[in-house]
């Protein structure tokens, strides 16, 4: 298939399709409505339902009910929206089904505004909802990789039973790329999901259940989820290190703050500063061994986000006092240049002169 020219959001919905998806659920909100808009029009195309719920909150509900029924589903929004959605998302991982959420960030906290920000990242990887539970977070840092990493997504749902979120920012929404479609899965030749409540003729009845009133029980519950947990941080660790064997600076970002970054550190080759990018691509489980690794090539490590300062924490806590972690962020939709954050740069290699 040729490449084609697509905005952010376009291309995830498309590779939902690509990826054997064929139910949406959601409701509008900016900067994530060209995902909706897509879907309501390109799902009848293909045999498919496009549902615009009356809320966050039912359409959170309506993907536990399909994904039960054993159906690749997905849904989208934008940061308010996602934090009404969190009791439903809890419920799906504690029930554990394989589903797919979206969020396009921007601003908050509130209602905030409607720019880019990466200020979900707690929310993402740390658990928004209540109880024991995480979920499976990636971070696409272009077009072309979002579409990749969306039928990723439904891979891994599907072999893990467990929700699995995409993080972008507003920019990765709305700018336009090509984009390249290099699967296309036929939904009636997926694995089988022997678990799923499809009607039990023949067979003894499934339950699909999160609600354990014995305590023996749910701690039995919970301690199953965090075997499985610990294994997807043992089989998914994904990242991108892009460096010299020794530098004076390792910047880590995800994201669109990836792609400024790598911008930010060609212009410093000529200024003979050699700094590197290591870019996490899935934020849960974070990929550590690979960080450690690439910190030890560095003197100094920066961490670059779109918020007041939320994964440096697991940076620092990864690296430790190996090297010293500074943090740069931009906040409110502000987003930093790639000469902006060269200048940090430059800042930290002078003060360790």
């Amino acid at each position: 298939m040729a490449k084609k020219l697509m905005k952010g959001c376009e291309a995830i919905g498309e590779a939902a399709i690509h990826a054997g998806c064929r139910l949406f659920f959601g409701y509008p909100i900016t900067p994530q409505n060209e995902i909706p808009e897509y879907m309501s029009g390109r799902l009848p195309q293909v045999g498919g339902v496009f549902v615009q719920a009356e809320s966050e909150v039912a359409a959170a509900n309506m993907l536990y009910g399909a994904a039960g029924a054993g159906c690749r589903c997905f849904t989208s929004s934008s940061s308010p929206g996602i934090s009404l959605m969190m009791e439903a998302v809890s419920y799906m991982a504690g029930a554990e089904l394989p589903v797919v959420i979206v969020n396009i960030m921007r601003g908050g906290p509130g209602l905030g505004g409607i720019l880019p920000s990466q200020s979900d990242y707690f929310q993402a990887t740390k658990g928004g909802g209540h109880g024991d539970y995480r979920l499976l977070v990636l971070a696409p840092s272009t077009v072309q990789e979002a579409a990749d990493l969306m039928i990723e997504a439904f891979d891994l749902a599907d072999k893990y039973r467990n929700p699995v979120l995409m993080l972008g920012d507003g920019l990765i929404g709305q700018m336009m790329e090509p984009v390249e479609f290099k699967t296309n899965i036929d939904p009636s030749q997926l694995p089988a999901k022997p678990w799923a409540t499809t009607g039990c003729q023949g067979r003894p009845r499934n339950i699909i259940n999160s609600l354990y009133l014995k305590g023996e029980e749910l701690e039995e519950h919970n301690w199953h989820l965090a075997a499985k947990y610990k294994e997807m941080a043992s089989e998914v660790r994904h990242a991108t290190y892009e460096a010299d064997d020794e530098m004076d600076v390792l910047v880590v970002a995800y994201g669109t703050v990836a792609r400024i970054a790598r911008t930010a550190i060609d212009s410093l080759k000529e200024k003979g500063i050699k700094a590197g990018l290591f870019r996490p691509i899935t934020l849960y489980p974070y990929p550590a061994d690979a960080l450690r690794l690439a910190a030890g090539r560095a003197r100094h490590v920066l961490v670059a986000e779109l918020s007041t300062g939320q994964m440096v924490e697991d940076v620092r806590a990864i690296i430790g006092d190996r090297r010293p972690v500074d943090f740069y962020g931009r906040v409110g939709g502000m987003v930093m240049s790639a000469d902006e954050l060269a200048g940090q740069i430059e800042k930290l290699v002078a003060a360790a002169v």
